[in-house]
């Protein structure tokens, strides 16, 4: 094959391959307009049955409520003219019973003038008499009209408006969530999750950020507040789970719309201490120690499980309860989990003591974080900086060859350092010692 046919056929295969590669990116795209559509169908299915169920039940409850109040206007009615009529009733049963006696009366009367006149003395006597009891000048009183009930219905014409303009503004339909889920980063047994507003007319006042499985239906609440951020722990490393969030406007009582769910997971195991060691009791998910009386004065380091802590990462401690200080307290990372000491103020190690100090390979520093106290949370960020041989006194000729940049945060200060190892190490151990009882420390 000549030269100009090889180039030919080169080219031929690069034009494939370009061609395979064109047509799986536009492959891609058109997964990507699939699922943008699904999307807008689904929530716009989903928006119709919110609102037709949401104003159906809003009419049922207020048809209730208008059924409710009527039916209690219309029993006082009942009751004002029953109350009303009952002494009516009773004057007309006496002023019949007084017409009666005097229809009877009357016929008495008439009977007696017809009557022959042997027997007109006595019965015109007998009809005097009875005449003279009735008292045929005392008659009942009958009450005026001014005086008995007249009623009416009294109805205020402004609810119905009231009520128009309070419907003509119920309720919203947004294209978009105001706030979206940003980013998802990995931490040992957790996911940091940050969001962030995307309506410039939206002011946030609190956020809430949700979870579930990815096998489950049910999210469960993980963070209620006003931080863009939220480090979810007790996750199963290498499970799928959804993330979504909220927020609720200024001024307002109803959350927004939730963002649109996000996937997100951990390869990281949890950070766990050391199960087993004395003077120090653990949770049941081994991330809180606390400090025990059972060896008050003296004890060991308590360390991590395993070395789970990795560069690039932040570690957190979280101390939720304090006990009585001690220069040789301690909290911070190492290269190994030696039992020959009872602090982590020692080679090999970098740490903060309960007062505030900073120690690196057992050496006190300059600078200084404010003490630890209850609430304080401290953090260890390391990233390598090179692995050349220098030594722990930076004299290239003593052997050491493996160089962390190390920044220690407590409250608003932090302290960076170079951090000076004598051997390469791809994970770290965590640790901890207190020297009196009280002291609980939360790891993540």
């Amino acid at each position: 094959m000549s030269i100009e046919a090889e180039a030919l056929l080169q080219e031929a295969k690069e034009s494939i391959e370009a061609a395979q590669n064109y047509r799986s990116e536009l492959q891609q795209r058109l997964h990507g307009l699939s699922q943008a559509r699904k999307q807008v169908r689904g929530s716009a299915s989903q928006t119709r049955e919110t609102l037709q169920r949401h104003f159906q039940e809003l009419q049922t409850a207020v048809s209730r409520l208008l059924t409710e109040r009527l039916n209690t206007l219309l029993q006082e009615v009942d009751n004002i003219e029953l109350d009303s009529v009952s002494p009516l009733d009773d004057c007309q049963k006496l002023i019949e019973h007084g017409v009666s006696t005097a229809d009877e009366l009357l016929r008495e009367g008439e009977a007696a003038i017809r009557c022959g006149i042997n027997e007109k003395e006595d019965k015109l006597g007998s009809f005097t008499k009875k005449a003279l009891q009735i008292q045929l000048d005392s008659l009942p009183e009958v009450p005026v009209l001014v005086d008995v009930p007249c009623l009416s219905a009294q109805l205020d014409d402004s609810l119905l408006h009231m009520f128009r303009a309070h419907v003509a503004r119920h309720g919203s339909v947004a294209s978009h969530p105001p706030v979206q889920i940003e980013e998802l980063v990995e931490r040992p047994g957790g996911v940091l999750v940050r969001w962030c507003k995307v309506d410039d007319d939206f002011t946030p006042q609190d956020y809430r950020l949700q979870y579930r499985r990815g096998n489950s239906s049910q999210y469960e609440d993980a963070y209620i507040g006003k931080d863009p951020e939220f480090l979810v722990l007790h996750l199963d490393p290498h499970i799928d789970y959804l993330f979504r969030v909220c927020a609720r406007g200024e001024g307002r009582t109803e959350w927004s719309p939730w963002s649109i769910p996000q996937t997100g997971y951990t390869t990281l195991a949890p950070h766990e201490w050391l199960p087993g060691v004395d003077g120090y009791i653990l949770s049941s998910r081994k991330n809180i120690a606390m400090r025990n009386d059972s060896s008050p004065g003296s004890g060991g380091v308590l360390y991590s499980n395993s070395p789970t802590y990795f560069c690039g990462q932040t570690l957190t401690f979280k101390i939720t309860a304090a006990g009585q200080t001690d220069k040789r307290d301690s909290l911070g990372v190492c290269a190994d989990s030696r039992t020959d000491t009872d602090s982590l103020q020692r080679d090999q190690a970098v740490c903060i003591s309960s007062n505030g100090a900073v120690f690196v390979n057992g050496k006190e520093m300059t600078n200084q974080l404010p003490a630890i106290t209850v609430g304080s949370s401290v953090t260890f960020d390391m990233e390598v900086v090179n692995v050349f041989p220098v030594s722990n006194n930076n004299n290239p000729s003593d052997g050491g060859n493996f160089k962390l940049r190390v920044t220690i945060g407590s409250g608003n200060r932090e302290v960076v350092f170079d951090w000076l190892l004598d051997q390469v190490v791809d994970s770290l151990f965590f640790g901890c010692s207190f020297t009196h009882p009280g002291w609980k420390v939360l790891v993540f």
